[in-house]
């Protein structure tokens, strides 16, 4: 399971990725595309053509977990292909689009800092 407190960012590869890459073939992407360590304590998010497929690529201390995502109906509100280096995001933007949602929520609470009782 993803443990949200040990994970310091979430990058998505814009556009479309060949998802027959395994872990070696989407740290390769990492590593050589988007110029970043694959062993650092991030999510690589990769998604396929049609939108309905994710895989995620995590390191945790000893060896990489790779997640696989596949919707039965939808796609998901993925980013295009602008720009070939990668999107940060954070991770409540992150349970946005795995739930099907865009990463742009104008209707989401906004975060509070609260630092008193009233």
């Amino acid at each position: 399971m993803l443990n949200e407190a040990a994970i310091n960012s979430v990058y998505l590869a814009r556009g479309s990725t060949d998802l027959r890459k395994s872990i070696d073939g989407l740290a390769v992407i990492v590593r050589e595309e988007f110029d970043l360590d694959p062993f650092s304590p991030c999510l690589f998010v990769f998604c396929n053509r049609q939108r309905d497929k994710l895989k995620i690529l995590h390191w945790v201390h000893n060896g990489f977990w790779l997640y696989y995502r596949r919707l039965e109906r939808g796609t998901f509100q993925w980013p295009s292909e602008n720009s070939s280096t990668p999107l940060k995001i954070n991770s409540r933007q992150l349970r946005w689009l795995l739930d099907g949602l865009s990463l742009e929520q104008k209707q989401a609470h906004q975060a509070v800092s609260a630092r008193t009782i009233i």
